[in-house]
């Protein structure tokens, strides 16, 4: 009996576990990012992907950092009494890669960006 109670205690140790997990990837956006990021990935195809992912998460740590500074300049700027509690700063906002002409706004999906196909059009006057 005593084998059965450990095992449940165990289960509900790792559900516990996988619900902090859970709210943790959605408090800091944590699938979307990663979503971006494979798509600029798979769009880019560079010869050192290694590089090109560590370059993209520094340039996001970067942006990141600047909306900090600017929440914190901004909150220590604003009238705020001694007995209000302000509110927590906003998640930061992944900036978008910005489009050229002639690209759709479609939503990528997961399996779009893994089966994705660069194709070239020239056109001939």
């Amino acid at each position: 009996m005593a084998a059965a109670s450990s095992t449940s205690s165990s289960n509900a140790e790792e559900d516990e576990s996988l619900k902090g997990c859970e709210l943790y990837v959605q408090k800091h956006n944590i699938q979307q990012i990663l979503k971006e990021c494979i798509v600029n990935l798979c769009i880019a195809k560079p010869d050192r992907p290694m590089k090109f992912l560590r370059e993209h998460f520094e340039k996001l740590e970067k942006e990141e950092s600047k909306q900090i500074q600017a929440w914190q300049k901004s909150s220590s700027q604003s009238d705020s009494h001694d007995d209000e509690v302000s509110p927590p700063p906003p998640n930061p906002v992944v900036k978008a890669r910005h489009r050229r002409g002639g690209v759709s706004a479609e939503v990528y999906t997961e399996e779009d960006a893994v089966s994705y196909v660069r194709k070239s059009i020239t056109r001939r006057w």
